[in-house]
C-alpha cells in the first residue's frame, strides 16, 4: 500500500500511547488451563480506554483513512469485555458481549468467514485471526447466554479458517507443520498465529471428542520449532519475513509466550519469553530495533 499519512498518524499515535488498537496487553487475569473461562490476553483495555459505547461495536479507523467495522478489533472489544464482566460481575459487560456477538452472527458469511483485510487487499480479505478470535467470542458467549446460534456460527468459523490457503481458507498444511495466516498474502505473523490458536484451543476445550484436537497438535509442534526462527537476538521478528517487531508487538510476544507456558507446560514458551523480555530492558537493543522498524515502515 505505501506510505500515508493515515500511517503515519497511526504509527505516531502507538508510539504516543494513544492508540486504542496498542493498547496494554499483558497476560490474561481470569483464564483456565482447562476450561474455556477468561481470554488468555488482557484485552480489557480495549474497553475501559475507549469512549463508552453502550450497546453498539467499535469502528475502527483503518490505514487507508477509512472508518469501517473491523472483526478483529470487535472480537477483541467483546473479549476483553468478558473479561471485565467476570472480574466485576457488572451487566453492562455484559451486554457489550453480546452485541458483539450478535454482530459476529451477522456478519458471517454463508462460508463461516468474516471479510477482515478486504480494504487493504481485496483479493485476500480473510484471516484466521479473525477467525479464531470470532471463535472464542462466540463460545464464551454461548457460556454466558445460552444462544446454540452463537455454537453453530463458530463451528462455521472453524470450518472456514482450517480450509487450506490454497482453496481460499487461512490455513497452510504440510506433510507435518499446521500453519494459520493472519493475512493470507504475507509472510506468516506470530502474533496473529497464537491468537488463532487459541480459537482452535477453546474449541476443543468445548468440543474434545472432535479431530480438531490433532491439528491443535500439530499447530502446536510447529509452532514450538518455528520459535527460534522468529528471534533475532536482541528482538523478536514481527513475522517470518523481514519485518522486525515494533515495541508493542514485541512486548505483546512476551505476553503470549507467558500465556502459552501457562496453557501447555512447555518450557521452550518461558524461555522465550524470558529472553525477549531480556532484550526489551536492554536500553541499546530497544534503540536497534526502534531504528530498524522505523526504517522498514518509510520503505513498505
Amino acid at each position: 500500500m505505501g506510505i500515508s499519512i493515515y500511517k503515519i498518524k497511526k504509527w505516531a499515535k502507538m508510539l504516543a500511547g494513544n492508540s486504542i488498537s496498542h493498547v496494554n496487553q499483558g497476560i490474561g487475569k481470569v483464564f483456565s488451563v482447562d476450561k474455556v473461562e477468561g481470554y488468555y490476553n488482557d484485552l480489557t483495555e480495549k474497553v475501559t480506554k475507549r469512549e463508552e459505547l453502550g450497546d453498539q461495536v467499535p469502528i475502527s479507523s483503518v490505514d487507508t483513512g477509512e472508518t469501517l467495522y473491523f472483526s478483529i478489533e470487535i472480537f477483541q472489544y467483546g473479549l476483553g469485555a468478558y473479561d471485565l464482566y467476570l472480574l466485576t460481575k457488572e451487566s453492562r459487560y455484559l451486554q457489550k458481549v453480546k452485541a458483539t456477538a450478535e454482530w459476529g452472527v451477522n456478519h458471517q458469511q454463508e462460508d463461516g468467514s468474516w471479510v477482515t483485510f478486504s480494504y487493504e487487499n481485496p483479493n485476500h480479505p480473510y484471516s484466521s485471526m479473525a477467525q479464531g478470535e470470532g471463535i472464542s467470542l462466540l463460545i464464551r458467549s454461548h457460556l454466558a447466554f445460552g444462544d446454540e446460534r452463537y455454537i453453530a456460527a463458530a463451528k462455521k468459523a472453524l470450518d472456514f479458517m482450517l480450509k487450506p490457503l490454497e482453496e481460499g481458507g487461512t490455513t497452510k498444511y504440510t506433510e507435518e507443520d499446521v500453519y494459520f495466516y493472519e493475512c493470507t498474502e504475507d509472510p506468516l505473523i506470530l502474533n496473529g498465529w497464537i491468537f488463532s490458536l487459541w480459537g482452535v484451543m477453546d474449541y476443543c476445550k468445548v468440543f474434545p471428542e472432535t479431530g480438531v484436537s490433532d491439528l491443535l497438535n500439530r499447530t502446536l509442534k510447529t509452532l514450538e520449532k518455528r520459535l527460534p526462527d522468529f528471534d533475532l537476538g536482541y528482538w523478536s521478528k514481527y513475522e517470518d519475513g523481514k519485518r522486525i517487531c515494533s515495541p508493542f508487538y514485541h512486548k505483546l510476544h512476551v505476553a503470549q509466550l507467558n500465556a502459552m507456558y501457562e496453557l501447555t507446560g512447555k518450557n521452550i514458551y518461558r524461555e522465550y519469553a524470558a529472553k525477549w523480555d531480556g532484550y526489551q530492558k536492554r536500553r541499546l537493543n530497544r534503540i536497534r530495533a526502534f531504528t530498524i522498524k522505523a526504517a522498514q515502515k518509510v520503505l513498505e
